[in-house]
């Protein structure tokens, strides 16, 4: 491990446009509220061994939400409710396992949202726990020790400000959103190293407050960008490869289909949603091109999985609901 592997301080919250709510507990993990078809076409994915892992801080709400290849995982626990702050940590595998607390200096809430292999996290922290969960949110990156906050530049912004990075890659070019006033989440890459932001689209469609919602939540080391959208009346997940094409992924019935996690070989993990309101259920999944969608739920929490990340050997990370209502780390392997 280098010494920017061991750098793991400060950073903790819960995630956006889901997984991540926003402006509450924060913003990019979970909650999906839909409309649609009451019935998905049915998906068969399978060959991981599931484990679950939660902080002995808190078991009763973790999730996982990146992992690198050297298996380093990013995450945190708290619910995000008022007494209950998300705090960020690392899970290191080298003790079996150990967690690093990471949360932003100062702040109240943090979520290590994402990790590359170089060193470098990325997330959101917050200054608020409040009872509404309607928090304000910060982006930032962190390396060598140090946090650095960052936030999109623009005057349009949600009250409060929601702004996140979600992931990173090995050239230091971080992803993530923010909410405009409007209420629409406007993607974008964060070039660390020369503090540069380009706004990712959707090819031909109205710029300004007119376009689509867009949530940029991964990015690989070719530059190309996974995330999520809206399409209409639903929510679609979209890969971005690097020389500008843009692939639309949808799962057949699904009334939503979110990605949060893509690798180097273009593998998108995320989840969708069947059915809407109190019916609606969440099944994570995997795509690779020329294989198409595969579904992986947890055993212990069929219905309630989301898959947020994935390393080039194949790791998925994420989180279910168990039958106690507890909100549970989950990290499944591919089975040799």
């Amino acid at each position: 491990m280098n010494t920017a592997s061991r750098v793991l301080r400060k950073i903790s919250l819960r995630r956006a446009g889901v997984a991540v709510a926003a402006s509450g507990a924060l913003a990019m993990t979970a909650a999906l509220a839909l409309a649609g078809p009451a019935s998905a076409s049915p998906l068969h994915g399978g060959g991981y061994q599931f484990r679950t892992v939660d902080n002995a801080k808190d078991v009763t709400f973790n999730q996982l939400l990146g992992v690198n290849n050297r298996g380093v995982i990013a995450g945190y626990f708290g619910s995000g409710a008022q007494g209950h702050p998300n705090k960020g940590y690392q899970l290191l595998p080298y003790r079996h396992p150990y967690f690093a607390s990471e949360n932003f200096p100062h702040s109240v809430q943090t979520q290590v949202t994402g990790l590359n292999d170089e060193g470098v996290t990325v997330g959101f922290w917050s200054k608020m726990n409040t009872a509404n969960m309607v928090n304000d949110n910060f982006g930032f990156f962190s390396v060598g020790g140090r946090s650095y906050s960052v936030n999109f530049p623009t005057s349009n912004n949600a009250s409060p400000p929601v702004n996140q990075l979600l992931g990173v890659n090995d050239h230091d070019v971080a992803v993530g959103f923010y909410t405009n006033a409007q209420g629409n989440n406007r993607g974008y890459e964060y070039n660390i190293r020369s503090r540069h932001f380009t706004r990712v689209l959707v090819p031909g469609a109205p710029g300004g407050t007119a376009g689509p919602s867009l949530t940029a939540a991964a990015i690989n080391n070719n530059g190309d960008v996974a995330g999520f959208y809206a399409k209409g009346t639903q929510t679609d997940a979209f890969l971005r490869l690097h020389g500008g094409r843009f692939i639309t992924l949808a799962v057949p019935g699904a009334s939503m289909t979110q990605a949060f996690g893509v690798n180097d070989r273009d593998e998108v993990v995320g989840a969708y949603t069947v059915g809407s309101g109190s019916t609606a259920v969440l099944h994570g999944f995997t795509w690779r091109p020329g294989h198409g969608f595969s579904t992986v739920d947890d055993p212990h929490g069929v219905g309630t999985t989301t898959i947020n990340g994935v390393n080039d050997r194949g790791v998925l990370v994420g989180f279910y609901v168990d039958g106690a209502g507890n909100t549970d780390g989950m990290i499944a392997t591919p089975r040799s």
